[in-house]
């Protein structure tokens, strides 16, 4: 069966940082995404596995826009110690707002004296990625995974 809108799609993948060749993601588990403009996965890779069949094997290299994202500089935030939740270590993720008011995770990346400096950018922002995938399953999706809009069951989303 062919890559088409609303199949479901089982890959293998590897993702290594394109400038220093550091894997990543080392993908233990195989990812399933909802192929047709979901947002599932990025598009980039919709396109290069449009059309492509069980045993297609590529390597992608996605510049920042084409992934995460650029950095956002005003995504980072000092904040005094004192509004710091105890037991937060750098490397640590905290959930806070935005300056939308929106939900945002920001991670701790430097705890100095009375401040403290937070990061809303995703940690792969600003990174240009290389992807090693081998599609090893498609199948048609089914009707509630297209109204939910992601795949069910086995490596997919739960309930």
């Amino acid at each position: 069966m062919k890559i088409q809108k609303d199949s479901a799609v089982t890959l293998r993948y590897k993702v290594t940082d394109a400038a220093t060749q550091k894997p990543i993601d080392e993908g233990r588990t195989p990812m399933v995404y909802l192929h047709g403009g979901y947002d599932n996965t990025f598009p980039k890779i919709e396109a290069a596995l449009e059309g492509k069949e069980t045993g297609f094997q590529a390597t992608l290299n996605l510049q920042p826009e084409d992934a995460f994202g650029a950095r956002d500089e005003s995504l980072v935030r000092t904040i005094p110690k004192s509004e710091f939740p105890p037991g937060v270590k750098v490397g640590g993720q905290l959930e806070g707002r935005n300056d939308q008011g929106e939900p945002q995770v920001f991670t701790v990346m430097k705890i100095k004296g009375p401040q403290v400096i937070l990061d809303g950018n995703h940690p792969l922002a600003g990174k240009a990625l290389k992807f090693s995938l081998t599609v090893t399953g498609v199948r048609a999706a089914t009707e509630e995974e297209i109204a939910h809009r992601h795949v069910h069951g086995e490596h997919g989303h739960h309930h």
